[in-house]
């Protein structure tokens, strides 16, 4: 959790003035404290909503404090950029209007065949070098969410960049890369088979052919995984999950050390205007103070989960969960996740099918059907019929996205009563299962 360290009066009510003093602090601590000066007018403890768009001047070109338009920048967006940037353990953050619009802004700046924006440490940017005929490229993991997957096969064409797709991006990653190659995209884990990339020895083998990497951090969060440390270039949030947790703003967030990935991402976030409100970069804020302690109860419920689930073979042919001794990348969690917690997230396969695996998200009481992730309340998703039905069959079903494969979002309420929730939903999916297979009858989508 971190050393305690001592903090002035003057420290605390700046709240994140002195970075010099959080970063030796609790995790928790800085959750709480980073970003959260305290009014010095009124003296108010929690920060205001700034709900202006626009900002007066004393004079031409000079504002009176430092904003001048809220597109570019905002009271609310700032504190909350700060705190994410305490939290990742990085120098910057940017946060934007969704994860898709930080993804986009992501590839836009640094794989685009067209160099845009301030240039990186280095690049050439003459006219020669400024455009690639050849387009860029950029490789990633085979098992991503189903938005970036849409993004990298259907959109990213359009900025002249291709996609590699590859499930085995440890092992292979030398024989992927090309002149052309300027990301590495990884999901760790990955959504929604839990798989683990161990990402010191991928940022190894990029970095010694000059090429970024960038870890999608959402399904763990900053509490338990902090990417930057373990050698990734930039790391990005879906906010809307774990990072907000009440399942009621939808923002994204990019943190890097380097100051001229700040410049260029900057300059395309402004460009772009994929920009969070002031009021959700404020509920975004609130919900990140207390991340520490839902992420924790949220891994907790996760693993008791899995170890019922893993216990009934009867029911349950398969689960993918980091905490448990099974999953094949434990080494992995255990290097780079918080005390080795496998965090929130699972996903299982029922004995049963496709039909099963529907009826157990209907028989739910506590469990919600719905999309997403990482809120306070406990959701369950068939991902072949839901988040990645736009992915092609054949490609699901290569990196084990089967249409018997649930999906498991695990809140913060009591463990025993989600273990009840789930167990009688198993059993009765279950149990309709082998009377349908008895009398010959499919039920709603045949097993395979």
């Amino acid at each position: 959790m971190g050393d305690a360290t001592h903090f002035t009066e003057a420290d605390l009510k700046n709240g994140g003035s002195a970075p010099h003093k959080l970063s030796q602090a609790g995790f928790g601590t800085r959750a709480v404290h980073a970003g959260s000066p305290h009014d010095p007018t009124t003296g108010a403890v929690i920060e205001a909503i700034s709900l202006s768009t626009t900002f007066a001047q004393s004079a031409l070109g000079v504002p009176i404090g430092e904003y001048e338009y809220s597109r570019s920048s905002n009271p609310n967006r700032t504190n909350f950029e700060r705190a994410v940037a305490a939290l990742e353990n990085a120098r910057h953050a940017l946060a934007f209007g969704s994860g898709s619009a930080a993804t986009a802004t992501i590839l836009q700046a640094l794989a685009a065949s067209t160099s845009v924006g301030p240039p990186l440490d280095g690049e050439d940017r003459s006219s020669n070098a400024k455009f690639n005929p050849n387009g860029s490229h950029v490789i990633s993991v085979s098992d991503v969410y189903g938005g970036t997957h849409r993004y990298f096969t259907q959109v990213a064409q359009a900025h002249g960049v291709r996609v590699t797709f590859t499930p085995a991006i440890e092992t292979d990653i030398a024989a992927h890369i090309t002149p052309d190659t300027r990301l590495v995209w990884i999901e760790t884990p990955s959504n929604p088979t839990l798989s683990l990339v161990d990402i010191e020895a991928v940022a190894r083998v990029a970095h010694e052919h000059g090429v970024l990497v960038v870890v999608d951090n959402t399904f763990l969060s900053p509490y338990l995984q902090n990417p930057l440390d373990h050698g990734a270039d930039i790391v990005v949030h879906s906010v809307t999950k774990y990072i907000n947790g009440h399942s009621d703003v939808v923002m994204g967030v990019a943190a890097c050390n380097r100051d001229d990935l700040q410049r260029r991402l900057a300059f395309l976030q402004n460009a772009g205007g994929a920009v969070p409100s002031a009021f959700d970069s404020w509920l975004a804020h609130r919900g990140l103070k207390t991340l520490h302690l839902r992420a924790r109860a949220a891994s907790s419920n996760a693993q008791r989960l899995a170890e019922l689930l893993q216990s009934r073979t009867d029911l349950v042919s398969l689960v993918n969960y980091p905490g448990l001794d099974s999953h094949p990348q434990r080494t992995v969690a255990k290097k780079q996740h918080r005390e080795g917690m496998g965090g929130g997230m699972l996903s299982f396969r029922v004995r049963g099918g496709h039909a099963a695996a529907e009826r157990f998200c209907q028989y739910t009481h506590l469990f919600t059907l719905a999309e997403s992730l990482g809120g306070i309340e406990s959701l369950v998703e068939v991902p072949s019929s839901m988040t990645h039905a736009g992915i092609p069959r054949e490609q699901r079903e290569a990196v084990g996205v089967y249409d018997d494969l649930v999906r498991v979002s695990c809140g913060i309420e009591e463990s025993e009563d989600l273990l009840k929730d789930a167990l009688q939903a198993l059993e009765r999916a279950s149990a309709e299962a082998i009377a349908e297979a008895a009398t010959g009858s499919n039920g709603n989508g045949a097993a395979h």
